[in-house]
């Protein structure tokens, strides 16, 4: 489900950020916004959905270039508590690695 989805992904980053702590990796909720996924009646604003992938990818913001960050609308978030979980994480990475026989390498 697309619940599922974002939950791994978050974890995902977080694992990155645990594993690879030479990267700046971030976990964004652009909102509920008017998409074709979305639908029409999405209340969030579809200009703002995409300003905080910006803001992480181009400032200089001590936050921005910490790693591991979830977020929405230039905020952080706390996300759901599985994602900060180690045996969680590494459970995902592992199953990541089996499907596409690609191990993240702790470090370069």
């Amino acid at each position: 489900s697309y619940g599922d989805s974002k939950l791994f992904l978050t974890t995902f980053v977080a694992a990155l950020a645990r594993l690879r702590p030479d990267l700046v990796a971030h976990a964004v909720d652009p909102g509920w916004v008017p998409t074709r996924m979305g639908g029409p009646d999405a209340p969030d604003d579809l200009e703002l959905g995409h300003r905080t992938q910006v803001w992480l990818a181009t400032s200089d913001h001590p936050d921005a270039l910490t790693s591991g960050g979830y977020w929405f609308h230039r905020q952080q978030r706390r996300p759901h508590e599985a994602v900060h979980d180690r045996a969680f994480q590494d459970r995902l990475m592992a199953a990541l690695a089996a499907e596409t026989g690609v191990r993240l390498p702790a470090m370069p």
